[in-house]
């Protein structure tokens, strides 16, 4: 095996990729994305998944500083709910990192940040040398490939595909130890399936700022149990604190009880092999893990509620994102406070800021979500995709309830006309002898579509000094004319396309409630049912 002496600091090395304000992406040191956070307009890896990655890497450093000192560098442990508040408020009315805390810590763990190291490589193991082998392409999550699938046109070919800088193969080790898929076979006997990386079995949502500065501090959960009024955590121990490297394959582990441990949590044992100064693949052994029912450490997921046989057992799991799904469509799982629904963990801390005045008024926030989806038991990725929503705060709020519970009845609403809408186009498939099926899910996600951007434009425009009755009336009207109107356009031209056997329809038996039937389709008989069910659940004259 090649001699593994110490190469490439994460400390000083350009590896993070950065965007500016003018849009280009640069690569910053470990050190300097800190440094100059404030200027940065966001992360830019190639995937929002390896972002997010990177992201939680980072929060795990200001969570072990910001725990300790203060925004001096002087001793101010974090006891208490009010000594987080104070220590988030003041690094927020900073506007900037201070640089000597931050740069003081990194350079006391430099040690611990060599990418290849003869004992302790960051991030990695080296009983992973007895781990399956990849190649270089299966650190890419730009390829999404595996044994059975292969892109026809791959975003990468040739030696860029069989071979990265140490700057990219940093980024992708952090990626693949979060979203590795299930498909390594485990070199010891009798071992325990720890499933895909616990990053692939959430839901995963974060909070975006202006600026790289405002992302990560609105992601600094400083709190546990925010929606509860707050409790401070454990004493955070990044995995680079420990005494040793966690080397043992597939560990079930205790569930973290502070943000450094769970955001640097080791699901993959990786160890990173290179040649001639690039890095040409690596091996991996199962790591550790830990039970997702009830992980309430974990800030950034969505939750559904566990059911046994049909009944809610009171348990909670992460809920995986639904590609199919626009993120506003599923806004009660961000913001609906109601029995049996739990909160981000995220999007309560960012209520309790905006509760306790420390945000500032009308401030709008921009929700991220990011997943890559999986094949049959995860066994290989299939996609990855994100998508956003941006509101005000303040409507995560107790005070901003009337405005939430708008938005959250005009959803539902909206679910029932793209019903309507595909019964329509099933009705006018049967009418012309086609796949019913098939019409009704693609007229359905049209009507989605077309909703798409109005929906975002609308929901972004419910400012908190509109959160009064008479607001509310004229906001609801506005929106029911769009969708109203969005609605009947598409109806009319799936009718208008049906065809001419549509038109002239035809019987067909059906059953129905175990009795057959002969019922007669056709094009206007489903158009005027669609049009009367339109207005029942607009609930307003044509």
């Amino acid at each position: 095996m090649e001699n593994r002496e110490c190469e490439y600091n994460l400390l000083d090395e350009p590896w993070i990729r950065v965007m500016k304000d003018d849009g280009t992406v640069e690569e910053v040191s470990l050190t300097d994305v800190f440094a100059r956070a404030h200027l940065y307009k966001d992360l830019g890896g190639e995937l929002p998944a390896q972002d997010i990655a990177v992201l939680r890497l980072l929060l795990a450093v200001l969570h072990t500083v910001f725990s300790r000192v203060d925004t001096q560098g002087e001793p101010a442990p974090v006891k208490d709910v009010d000594d987080a508040l104070d220590c988030w408020k003041a690094l927020w009315k900073e506007k900037r990192f201070p640089a000597e805390p931050v740069a003081h810590y990194l350079q006391t763990q430099k040690e611990k940040f060599w990418l290849f190291h003869p004992q302790r490589p960051f991030w990695q193991a080296l009983s992973a040398a007895k781990g399956t082998e990849y190649s270089a392409s299966k650190l890419i999550g730009e390829l999404s490939e595996s044994n059975n699938k292969t892109r026809l046109f791959p975003p990468r070919t040739g030696r860029e595909k069989e071979e990265l800088s140490y700057g990219e193969a940093a980024r992708w080790l952090l990626y693949i130890n979060g979203f590795d898929d299930t498909s390594a076979k485990p070199k010891g006997k009798n071992l325990p399936t720890p499933g895909a990386g616990w990053l692939g079995k959430l839901g995963l949502i974060t909070a975006k700022g202006k600026n790289l500065f405002e992302t990560l501090m609105l992601n600094l959960v400083l709190l546990q149990k925010s929606s509860e009024g707050g409790e401070v955590w454990g004493e955070n121990v990044p995995v680079w604190e420990l005494p040793h490297a966690r080397e043992a394959e597939r560990v079930e582990i205790v569930l973290p009880d502070n943000p450094a441990e769970l955001l640097t949590l080791q699901s993959r044992r990786l160890l990173l092999e290179r040649q001639d100064g690039h890095v040409t693949g690596f091996r991996l052994l199962g790591g550790d893990f830990f039970e997702k029912e009830n992980a309430f450490a974990e800030q950034m997921t969505v939750w559904k509620p566990v059911k046994n046989k049909g009944k809610e057992t009171g348990q909670y799991q992460p809920k995986r994102h639904d590609p199919s799904k626009q993120m506003w469509r599923d806004f009660a799982s961000i913001a609906e406070q109601a029995a049996g629904k739990r909160l981000p963990g995220i999007v309560s801390w960012i209520s309790l800021l905006e509760d306790k005045g420390i945000l500032e008024q009308n401030q709008m926030v921009c929700f991220e979500i990011a997943s890559v989806q999986y094949g049959d038991k995860d066994f290989f990725v299939t996609d990855v995709f994100s998508d956003s929503l941006s509101l005000y705060a303040e409507i995560l709020t107790e005070a901003g309830n009337t405005l939430r519970r708008l938005v959250l009845d005009e959803i539902i609403r909206c679910e029932n006309i793209a019903n309507h809408i595909g019964w329509l186009a099933k009705d006018l498939t049967k009418a012309a002898g086609g796949n019913k099926d098939a019409a009704s899910s693609s007229a359905k996600e049209e009507f989605y579509f077309r909703l798409d951007i109005p929906f975002r434009k609308w929901l972004a425009s419910l400012s908190p000094d509109k959160n009064n009755v008479e607001s509310k009336i004229t906001l609801q009207e506005q929106w029911q004319k769009t969708v109203k109107k969005t609605a009947r356009a598409l109806a009319e031209e799936l009718t208008v396309n049906a065809g001419t056997d549509a038109f002239a329809g035809r019987a067909i038996k059906e059953k129905i409630k175990g009795k057959e039937v002969i019922n007669y389709y056709c094009a206007p008989k489903a158009y005027n049912r669609f049009l009367y069910y339109l207005k029942k659940t607009m609930g307003q004259e044509e």
